[in-house]
């Protein structure tokens, strides 16, 4: 059952988990900018990163505190056939299970948005319909933003920022969804000089990005995978 109330943003808080490197994965050198950006810039937070990502620790800090928004910066793998077969990558080799993600307990306290900024978390087949983001809502999540398709480190990087920058101002998620995507389709987002220049604020890249030089984001592979399941507002 999705809720229908409505909630605005203000006075959310925000924990920010995720990881840069790994062991069987590609490494996500804007995950660390991504997460300084959301809780320092935009929203009031934590953020916690590579070995300090665990879904332990996931826990103790929901427990210690309310967040309305988590985010969750990383790799992850919708496979087809059992839910098991599907995961979400937190540090060393640490995997939840698309079969585990009730365990989490998402209404206690209530997550008003569960920010899956990784490959593929939306998507689902005939064993495991919802995926990542559609279980998450049914396990008490109020909405969830993931995204369809395998995404690019620096496009999502780009993506959120101007997400979170609309979500401060306008508090509808969708709404705030729809502007960051036509923002970036206006080709008001780009990389120039070493530097991530939004509609709204630049962003200084970390060096492993610079290679990316000059290049204009408004391509749909960069901006279109990502959606809201659940509560659109």
């Amino acid at each position: 059952m999705i809720e229908t109330e409505y909630n605005p943003s203000k006075n959310m808080q925000v924990l920010g988990m995720g990881a840069s490197e790994f062991i069987n994965h590609q490494s996500l050198p804007a995950v660390p900018t991504e997460l300084k950006q959301i809780t320092q810039e935009f929203f009031p937070g934590k953020a916690f990163i590579n070995q300090d990502f665990t879904v332990k620790n996931l826990q103790y800090q929901r427990q210690k505190q309310k967040f309305g928004i988590i985010h969750l910066a990383t790799h992850a793998e919708f496979k087809s056939g059992k839910p098991s077969n599907s995961y979400i990558q937190f540090w060393n080799q640490e995997k939840l299970n698309l079969d585990d993600i009730r365990n989490l307990k998402w209404h206690q306290p209530k997550v008003e948005l569960l920010v899956l900024s990784a490959c593929k978390t939306a998507v689902g087949d005939k064993q495991a319909e919802l995926g990542f983001a559609g279980l998450a809502v049914q396990a008490g999540v109020k909405s969830a933003l993931a995204s369809l398709w395998y995404v690019s480190d620096v496009g999502t990087l780009a993506l959120m920022n101007e997400f979170y920058q609309h979500f401060q101002k306008i508090s509808l998620k969708a709404e705030a969804l729809r502007q960051a995507q036509i923002a970036m389709l206006k080709g008001k987002v780009n990389l120039k000089k070493g530097e991530l220049h939004g509609s709204g604020s630049n962003v200084k890249l970390p060096q492993e990005l610079a290679k990316y030089g000059d290049e204009n984001l408004s391509h749909p592979y960069y901006w279109a995978a990502f959606t809201i399941i659940g509560n659109p507002w």
